[in-house]
């Protein structure tokens, strides 16, 4: 994302930040950052009827700039494709104040965002994030069985499935040759090769992740290995050196997390933000499992340990959803943005914004959406009265791929 232009205030937060979206993960900040009551001012394509003196009509469409304060977002992962609509709150010679619209953001068109109630450090984070040319893909994961893989790009913030594919190997039958076996997996490796090229930008490898259960992975491994020294490929040799091999429980998506959450894995995988997160979700419910009265989740529970000074320097971490911080009631957007600037800026704790679009973020919404390492145990956290529900909102679409750029391939 590249900022355009900024005027914030930063004694109240007040102002507005216009920016230019530049690739797909820049959707993914955006519909992060823009919340309802925002005001949001950028162009659009608008059908206007206008109606002669004699009563005959006419249509046409029009390319204007609207501002609108914004009502509701839907955010599609896989086309990168955000959608917001709102009332229109600037009147001009197309569209009358209050009307209904709903603006497509776009890569390479610029937006103006104005925060209804202030720029709070959320906001902010997410603002500097977003702009940070740094955070790009992580690593590439593929997670496969025999005939059967989904190539995954994993983000700071994403888990997105870029492709699936899907070859019917026939059976090996004890005592029988097995060359069509052998020939049939070939041909799968070969199509799952040539669609994880097709993905991976070449000049800036990351991290591949190969996961499956068995010997499948390992044996895609050595398939990548013997083509690359067969056609004498520097950039496939250069691949190679990036494989990291993992056991799995199946080839299916949902099985990723479990091998993010693998000791092996993390600890190759150090440096990366996800890496991290899962390992934090890890240690959690290692001290929920041991009920030492360090590991509490929950709402008021959590409240409750902030306000005793038990998420601090220390070791003490808050762990929380960033879907909380898309709520409708602004006043639901204060508390958790309060309990936020509580921990990080009174108590010194570490805070943890996790993506409701990774592994380690849905294993936190099960739990309510927020929870806490504290630095000492507290045992008479059960007095505090019975949790409560929160709403938390998400994209309509989840992570599973759909036809057009990420359609499924059948052989």
């Amino acid at each position: 994302m590249r900022l355009i232009k900024q005027s914030i205030e930063k004694k109240d937060g007040s102002g507005s930040a216009t920016l230019l979206p530049e690739e797909p993960e820049d959707m993914w900040h955006a519909y992060n950052l823009i919340r309802p009551t925002d005001l949001l001012r950028a162009s659009a394509i608008r059908r206007v009827t206008t109606e002669s003196m004699t009563g005959s009509s006419t249509s046409k469409r029009v390319q204007t700039t609207l501002t609108l304060r914004v009502t509701s977002l839907d955010f599609d992962p896989q086309a990168a494709q955000l959608h917001v609509s709102g009332t229109v709150a600037e009147e001009n010679e197309w569209v009358k104040r209050g009307s209904y619209h709903t603006l497509d953001l776009e890569l390479q068109r610029n937006f103006t965002l104005e925060k209804a109630d202030g720029w709070d450090s959320i906001a902010l984070d997410i603002l500097k994030e977003s702009i940070d040319q740094t955070q790009k893909a992580e690593l590439w994961a593929v997670v496969m069985q025999e005939g059967l893989a989904n190539i995954c790009l994993v983000t700071n913030h994403q888990t997105i499935l870029r492709q699936r594919i899907e070859l019917a190997l026939p059976k090996k039958r004890p005592g029988k040759p097995s060359a069509d076996h052998d020939k049939a997996s070939q041909r799968f490796y070969s199509t799952v090769l040539e669609s994880l090229l097709r993905q991976l930008n070449m000049a800036d490898l990351k991290p591949l992740l190969l996961a499956s259960p068995g010997f499948t992975a390992t044996a895609f491994q050595q398939y990548i290995k013997t083509t690359a020294s067969t056609k004498a490929d520097k950039n496939l040799s250069a691949l190679v050196s990036k494989v990291i091999v993992a056991h799995s429980a199946s080839g299916h998506l949902h099985s990723l997390a479990e091998v993010m959450a693998s000791p092996a894995v993390t600890a190759k995988l150090s440096d990366t933000r996800f890496a991290k997160e899962t390992a934090l979700m890890d240690k959690f419910f290692d001290l929920l499992r041991k009920d030492d009265g360090r590991a509490w989740y929950g709402p008021k529970e959590v409240e409750s340990a902030v306000e005793k000074g038990a998420v601090g320097r220390g070791g003490g971490a808050l762990l929380i959803s960033n879907a909380l911080f898309r709520a409708q009631d602004v006043a639901v957007r204060r508390r958790w943005v309060s309990l936020v600037d509580k921990v990080s800026q009174e108590h010194g704790g570490d805070v943890r914004v996790l993506s409701s679009m990774h592994e380690s973020g849905k294993r936190l919404e099960g739990l309510g959406g927020v929870a806490a390492i504290l630095t000492f145990p507290i045992d008479d956290m059960d007095d505090v009265e019975g949790g409560e529900d929160i709403d938390i909102e998400e994209p309509t679409n989840g992570i599973e791929g759909r036809p057009g750029m990420n359609e499924d391939i059948e052989i």
